[in-house]
């Protein structure tokens, strides 16, 4: 980092251990020192570090004590305790230098008016989308023989996925092999009829027959050969179901011995980048939902109970023109970017598709407000690169937006996107020091 590299991915970076929190933050005080600080202090410091601890408990928040003072405090080493790499997490302190932020790390935003939108709430499924994805599935009945690809199986499109036995295909082999035998002998009969027509021996009627076989014989042939092709078919009776898309092997319902029948899918193939979350749409909802969207594009927020507390966000792209009449609903999709695949199809959620409304309020990006046991706080901006954790009290939220009712004020500076990061850096002392060791 000291050289202004960086990684490819945050998932990289995070992954790695490789915060780049934990590394720019100024080392003036690290183990060696801390050993040090044990050796010269003994039985005492090891009594006093007991004793703190025992009572760490006792002493106020960083939430809760003023800025200055955070800024001001001086840790068991002696030194400012935002400087400490061993102790800056005790007060909230986080250094994050300016060019992580111009390289896109963090994004530093301030609290800005927003419309306030109501939400509609839907139940829901998500879908693959089908437009990234192709169901593979035999055109005739067969046995499965051989499975030639795993589930998360990178392919390229031909490429085999599995073999069925088949009577079908069986049956076209043979008619393909007959088609092609009669059009030789059709071929050899137009041959003959010529030679004898030059020399005199053969009528231009028997001539004109011929031709009609030989061609009647190759429309046979052609068509026997496009059945058999059709089917997958590659002699012998087998199938052999191909990849039509590049992509990764998403599904896979196939097991050697088991019969496949042309009404189910044995294979989806495609990727899975983006989501379609299929909504059920309540009649009472329909007017309103219609009339707002006719305004532009709506906003959404996805859940499922696999992630609690988060939602995915998402924007409403279709409303079905029909109802369903049993459950007097109407089909409404939403469109989700999954480019870390955590949405899988099958998964029953809850929507929230939001509906603007009149009102106005401060409000902060959704990633910009973090949570640690029950109190909301963000990671504001200090003084140079130096950002710190303050309390904040929340309202409503909505379509990525959270409504901020004290704690910052519009001419203060947050950190949204990486405020995560910040937060598993102060926090990591409750988690155990893990990579930061």
């Amino acid at each position: 980092m000291g050289n202004g590299s960086l990684p490819r991915s945050l998932t990289q970076w995070l992954g790695a251990c490789a915060v780049a929190i934990l590394l720019m933050s100024t080392p003036a005080c690290g183990r060696t020192s801390h050993a040090h600080a044990t050796q010269d202090k003994g039985e005492d410091h090891a009594v006093s570090a007991g004793t703190d601890h025992a009572h760490e408990h006792d002493h106020p928040s960083d939430l809760d004590r003023p800025v200055s003072e955070l800024f001001e405090s001086v840790c068991e080493h002696e030194i400012k305790a935002f400087t400490c790499e061993e102790c800056r997490f005790e007060v909230g302190v986080v250094r994050a230098p300016d060019d992580l932020v111009r390289q896109g790390l963090f994004e530093v935003v301030q609290p800005s008016l927003q419309t306030v939108a109501f939400p509609v709430e839907l139940t829901a499924e998500v879908r693959f989308d089908d437009r990234r994805v192709a169901h593979v599935r035999p055109v005739a009945p067969g046995v499965i023989r051989k499975v030639h690809v795993m589930v998360g199986d990178e392919v390229k499109a031909g490429a085999p996925l599995l073999e069925i036995e088949s009577v079908a295909a069986g049956d076209a082999h043979g008619d393909m092999l007959e088609a092609r035998a009669r059009l030789q002998l059709a071929e050899s009969a137009f041959e003959r009829a010529g030679s004898l027509r030059k020399g005199g021996l053969a009528s231009e009627k028997d001539y004109l027959e011929a031709k009609t076989e030989l061609d009647a014989a190759k429309i046979r042939a052609e068509a026997a050969k496009g059945r058999l092709h059709r089917l997958g078919g590659t002699g012998a009776g087998t199938i052999v179901l191909r990849a039509p898309v590049d992509g990764s092997v998403l599904e896979l319902h196939a097991v050697p011995g088991e019969l496949a029948s042309p009404d189910e899918s044995l294979a989806t193939v495609g990727n899975n980048g983006a989501v379609w979350v299929w909504a059920d749409l309540y009649e009472r909802d329909i007017a309103k939902v219609m009339n707002a969207r006719a305004s532009g594009d709506l906003s959404a927020a996805v859940f499922v109970e696999a992630y609690p507390g988060e939602s995915f966000p998402g924007t409403v792209d279709l409303i079905s023109p029909s109802m369903d009449r049993s459950s007097r609903t109407v089909k409404t999709r939403i469109a989700v970017d999954n480019a870390g695949g955590r949405l899988l199809a099958g998964m029953f959620a809850k929507v929230q598709v939001f509906l603007p409304g009149e009102a106005r309020a401060l409000a902060l990006p959704r990633s910009a407000v973090l949570e640690d046991e029950g109190r909301k706080f963000v990671f504001l901006h200090h003084r140079e690169d130096y950002y710190v954790r303050r309390s904040v009290e929340v309202g409503r939220s909505w379509a990525g937006w959270v409504e901020i009712t004290s704690g910052v004020s519009a001419d203060q500076h947050v950190v949204a996107r990486g405020a995560f990061l910040m937060k598993s850096d102060v926090l990591r002392s409750k988690m155990g020091a893990g990579c930061a060791d």
